[in-house]
C-alpha cells in the first residue's frame, strides 16, 4: 500500500476535508453519485467539497505542513490519492473507516458522510480526473438565477406543481419513493399553521375531511391567504431578521416605541407587498420621491438595532456600531452572506474585500445620531434622542384639539378672576381679621402689615398669589386645568423611530483593523463589485435599495425564497440560510431554487403566490411519517421524501394553546401588551424603572407577536421554547427540546388558565355528549384528528380517576392534551 509522505500534513488534510461533515456539506452536494449509472464531476462535487473545507489551510495563501490542496501536482504528488486505485488510496482508507475507529480522520468532528465517501472513492476510481487547465468555476450563489427546464420523470400521475418535478426527479435518481399523502386532517392543520399560524375548527377539519378534493384544499389555501391572520404569522420571522423589539438592549435597556414598524411589518405582509417595495421602503423609504407615513415608519428596520446609552458610552461609538449593526444585517438578510467579516479584514473565504465593506458602511453613515450628551453636567452619561416621527391619528387630533380649546377657555377665565381679585386686593386686605392673619405665610402678613401704600410690584404680587391660592373659583380652574393637562397627555401623538438621512453627508474611511478610531482610506458609498452593478442615481440608500431588490441581483431572491422555503419545511435548500458563500452548505435541489426565485421575481415579488404554489405541490403534501427505509437512507429528509415533522416556535406555542381553548384575541395592532410573568424579571440597576403591570382583560390574551420584547429580560415562556432577545439579526432559530419546556407547558400560568378554560369550553360546547364523544372532541380541538382505541381508553380512565369532580375531571384531560407532543408539533 502507498505509504503518505508526511503523516502531519495528511492529518491535517484529513481533518479539512473530514471537516465537511461538520460544515453541513450534505448528501445533496453528491447526488450524482447516489446513482451508480452518474459519474462524479469534479467541478460540481469535488472541487467544491475540497474548496469548502481544505483551502483554508492548504490553499494558494496557506500551505500548513507545505501542502497544497487547490493545485492538481501538488495533491497528486503528496501520494495521499492514487488515480485509478481506491484501495491503494490511504485518505479514502481513513475517512471510510467506522466511527470511533482509532485511525479515522478527522480525529475530532464527524466522520464524512456515506454519500461523500462514496464520492470520492467513485472519483479515484474512475482516474481522480482534475482537467489540466482547469479554471474554478464562478460560485454557484454569485451566478444569476435563470429558469431551469423541468426534469424528466417518470412518475407524471404524482406531481400537482412544476416544484413536484424536480423534487421527484431526486428521488427517482436514489431509488427512493414519494410518501402517501398526509391524511387531510394532518394537512388542514398543517396549512392552518404555516399560513396563519392557528389552528383549524372542529368544523373546518370536519368539513374538508368530507370533501379532501384538491379543488376544496385551493379555496381553504386562498381563504387562509386572505385572512388578516397571515401577516401576523409570517411577520415573526421578519422582526427576527429586523432585531425587532421595544427596549434599547444592553445594561439600561430602558423601553422604546417603535411597535408602529411592527404593525407595518403585518400589514404589508397582509397586503401582499412585493418583496422589491417591501425591501426599498425599509432601506429607504424616507428618500422616495412619494415618501408617505407608511414608508418612512418602515425605515423601522434599521432602527431596531439595540442602543448602548451606559454611563460611559461614547456618542460616536454609540454611532458607529449602529452603522456596522446595519451593513451586518443587511448582508445576512438580503444577500445571505457574512459581510461582518470584512469589517476587519477582506473576507477570508467570499470575494469581498474590505473596502467593499465600508463602501457599503458609506450608505448608511449619514443619517441622524441616535444618542449623544446631553447634561455637561455629567459628560460620562448620553441620553437616547431618536429621531422619531409622529403617528398620525384623527382621533386623537380631534380630541387634543378639544381639550386645547378648553384649556384656553379655562386659562382665560382664570386670568378674568385674577384681575378681579387684583382690582379688590385693597378692599380684601382691609377686610381681614386679626384672627386669620395668625395662619398665613410671613411673607404675607409682612406685606399686609404695610399697607397698600407702599407695596412694591414683587410685594403685590406675593399677596395676589396667596389671595388667588384661597379663592373658591380659582381654585377650581385650577382642578380643571389640571385634568386637561393630564387628558393631553394621554392624547399626546405617539411616536415611532425612523431614518432621517442629514443634509451633508459624512465622510467615510476605512477602519483599521475595525476600529473607528483609526480611519484610514477615504470611500465613497458602492456595493461589492463582485456581484451586479449599482443603478444610475444617487450614492445613498435609496439606490442601495434598488441594487438590493433588482432582478439582476444573483443572491436576493434565491435567498429570500429559501428562508420561506424553510419555515415550511424546518430546513431551507440551502441550509445555512444565513451564509451562502463558499462555507455554507451547498443546495440539496439547485435547480428548484433558481426555479423558486425566479418564479418570485416573475410574478410582481409576491409572497403569497410563491406560498401558495408551495402548499399546492404533492411535496408539500406528503406524510411525515418516517419509515424504516427513510431512516436509512435520508434521516434528514433532504431528499424531501416525506413532509414536515417540526415544533412550533414559542409565539406559535402560545398562540395554539390560547386557541385551542378559546381565550384567544384577534384584536390587532398597538403597543405591546404584557402577558403574565413571575415577579421581579423587570428589576434592573439604572435607568428607567418599571412596574410590569398584566394587560387588563382579553389583551393579555392576544398573539404573541405583540407582546413585549424586552431584550435584558425577554418573555420566559418564549425564551424556554427558544425565542430570541433580538439583540441582533436572527436569521434561523435553533429548535431544542429541554425539561424546561414541560415544566412551562404544565406551569405557566398562562397554560394553567388556558386548560382551565379549554376544560369549561369542553364542558360547554360537548356538554350534552356521551363521554366518548366528548374526548374526541377535545382531543379534536388539540390535535384536529380523532383519538385512536388507545389513546381513547388512555383518557377515559383519566376521566374515570375523579368521578365526583367534573371540573377537576376535564382539567386534568386538557392539561394532557395541552402537553402532548402532538399538540406544539406542526406535522
Amino acid at each position: 500500500m502507498t505509504q503518505l509522505p508526511h503523516s502531519g500534513f495528511f492529518v491535517r488534510l484529513l481533518t479539512c476535508i473530514a471537516a465537511v461533515a461538520v460544515f453541513g456539506l450534505g448528501p445533496g452536494t453528491c447526488w450524482a453519485a447516489e446513482d451508480g449509472n452518474a459519474p462524479v464531476s469534479f467541478e460540481r462535487d469535488i472541487y467544491p467539497l475540497l474548496q469548502k473545507a481544505c483551502f483554508e489551510c492548504h490553499g494558494a495563501e496557506t500551505q500548513e505542513a507545505d501542502l497544497r490542496v487547490d493545485e492538481r501536482t501538488a495533491l497528486f504528488d503528496s501520494g495521499s490519492i492514487v488515480p485509478g486505485r481506491p484501495e491503494d488510496s490511504e485518505l479514502l482508507r481513513r475517512v471510510a473507516l467506522p466511527n470511533g475507529h482509532d485511525e479515522i480522520m478527522p480525529a475530532v468532528g464527524d466522520p464524512l458522510l456515506p454519500s461523500e465517501v462514496r464520492s470520492l472513492r467513485q472519483w479515484i476510481a474512475s482516474g481522480a480526473n482534475w482537467p489540466e487547465g482547469f479554471i474554478p468555476p464562478k460560485h454557484w450563489a454569485y451566478v444569476k438565477p435563470n429558469r431551469p427546464q423541468l426534469p424528466q420523470i417518470n412518475r407524471q400521475s404524482w406531481t400537482q406543481s412544476p416544484i413536484d418535478h424536480f423534487v421527484l426527479a431526486k428521488l427517482e435518481s436514489a431509488s427512493v419513493e414519494p410518501s402517501p399523502a398526509a391524511s387531510p386532517e394532518k394537512l388542514l392543520r398543517r396549512v392552518h399553521f404555516d399560513l396563519i399560524g392557528l389552528p383549524p375548527t372542529p368544523a373546518e377539519v370536519d368539513a374538508f375531511v368530507a370533501d379532501p378534493s384538491q379543488e376544496h384544499f385551493r379555496q381553504i389555501v386562498d381563504e387562509l391567504l386572505a385572512r388578516p391572520q397571515f401577516g401576523e404569522r409570517w411577520a415573526r420571522p421578519w422582526l427576527d431578521l429586523a432585531r425587532y423589539a421595544d427596549s434599547h438592549g444592553f445594561q439600561r435597556d430602558d423601553l422604546r416605541e417603535i411597535w408602529a414598524y411592527r404593525d407595518w411589518v403585518i400589514q404589508a405582509m397582509n397586503d401582499d407587498m412585493p418583496f422589491d417595495r417591501f425591501t426599498i421602503e425599509q432601506i429607504a423609504g424616507d428618500l422616495l420621491p412619494d415618501a408617505t407615513e407608511s414608508s418612512r415608519i418602515a425605515t423601522g428596520f434599521h432602527r431596531c438595532a439595540p442602543t448602548n446609552v451606559e454611563a460611559g458610552s461614547l456618542p460616536e461609538e454609540t454611532r458607529t456600531e449602529q452603522i456596522i449593526d446595519r451593513v451586518n444585517t443587511t448582508g445576512a438578510v438580503w444577500l445571505g452572506t457574512t459581510l461582518e467579516c470584512c469589517q476587519c479584514h477582506d473576507h477570508k473565504y467570499d470575494p469581498f474585500p474590505m473596502k467593499d465593506y465600508y463602501r457599503m458602511l458609506a450608505f448608511f453613515n449619514s443619517t441622524k445620531r441616535e444618542a449623544d450628551r446631553t447634561n455637561p453636567k455629567q459628560p460620562s452619561s448620553i441620553a437616547f434622542q431618536g429621531p422619531s416621527m409622529d403617528l398620525a391619528d384623527a382621533e386623537k387630533d380631534q380630541r387634543r384639539k378639544e381639550l386645547q380649546t378648553q384649556q384656553a377657555k379655562i386659562k382665560k377665565q382664570r386670568t378674568v378672576r385674577r384681575g378681579e381679585l387684583q382690582a379688590d386686593l385693597k378692599i380684601w386686605v382691609t377686610t381681614i381679621e386679626v384672627d386669620a392673619m395668625e395662619s398665613m405665610p410671613d411673607p404675607v402678613k409682612k406685606v399686609i402689615a404695610k399697607g397698600p401704600e407702599q407695596w412694591t410690584d414683587k410685594e403685590e404680587k406675593t399677596l395676589l398669589d396667596f389671595c388667588v391660592e384661597q379663592d373658591t373659583s380659582s381654585q377650581k380652574l385650577g382642578k380643571q386645568l389640571n385634568k386637561i393637562e393630564r387628558d393631553l397627555k394621554a392624547a399626546q401623538p405617539d411616536t415611532t423611530l425612523v431614518m432621517i438621512e442629514l443634509e451633508q453627508a459624512r465622510p467615510t474611511h476605512i477602519f483599521e483593523r475595525g476600529n473607528y478610531q483609526n480611519p484610514g482610506e477615504l470611500v465613497e458609498p458602492g456595493t461589492p463589485e463582485t456581484l451586479h452593478a449599482m443603478p444610475e442615481g444617487p450614492a445613498n440608500r435609496l439606490t442601495l435599495g434598488r441594487w438590493l431588490a433588482s432582478q439582476e441581483n444573483p443572491l436576493v431572491a434565491r435567498v429570500v425564497v429559501n428562508r420561506w422555503w424553510a419555515e415550511l419545511f424546518g430546513q431551507g435548500i440551502v441550509a445555512t440560510e444565513e451564509d451562502f458563500g463558499i462555507k455554507g452548505e451547498l443546495p440539496t435541489h439547485p435547480e428548484l431554487l433558481d426555479w423558486l426565485a425566479v418564479e418570485l421575481m416573475e410574478n410582481g415579488w409576491s409572497r403569497k403566490q410563491l406560498l401558495r404554489e408551495i402548499v399546492l405541490s404533492a411535496t408539500y403534501q406528503q406524510s411525515s411519517k418516517m419509515t424504516k427505509q427513510l431512516l436509512e437512507v435520508d434521516d434528514q429528509n433532504k431528499l424531501l421524501a416525506r413532509g414536515p415533522r417540526i415544533r412550533m416556535d414559542a409565539e406559535m406555542i402560545r398562540d395554539n394553546a390560547l386557541a385551542i381553548s378559546g381565550l384567544l384575541s384577534l384584536k390587532q395592532f398597538g403597543p405591546p401588551i404584557r402577558p403574565y410573568q413571575p415577579e421581579g424579571i423587570w428589576t434592573k440597576v439604572g435607568g428607567q424603572k418599571y412596574n410590569y403591570q398584566v394587560s387588563p382583560g382579553s389583551e393579555q390574551h392576544r398573539r404573541g407577536i405583540y407582546v413585549v420584547l424586552k431584550r435584558g429580560s425577554p418573555y420566559p415562556s418564549f425564551l424556554n421554547f427558544d425565542g430570541t432577545a433580538r439583540l441582533a439579526c436572527t436569521v434561523q432559530r435553533s429548535r431544542t427540546n429541554t425539561p424546561l419546556q414541560a415544566l412551562t407547558l404544565l406551569n405557566d400560568p398562562v397554560y394553567v388558565e388556558a386548560a382551565q378554560a379549554l376544560a369549561k369550553r369542553i364542558q360547554s360546547e360537548a356538554n350534552d355528549l356521551p363521554l366518548k364523544q366528548q374526548l374526541e372532541y377535545a382531543f379534536q380541538l388539540c390535535t384536529a384528528r380523532k383519538p385512536n382505541e388507545s389513546e381513547l381508553a388512555t383518557l377515559t380512565n383519566l376521566v374515570k380517576l375523579y368521578p365526583d369532580d367534573a371540573d377537576k375531571a376535564w382539567e386534568s384531560v386538557a392539561t394532557v392534551l395541552l402537553n402532548l407532543h402532538e399538540t406544539i408539533t406542526k406535522d
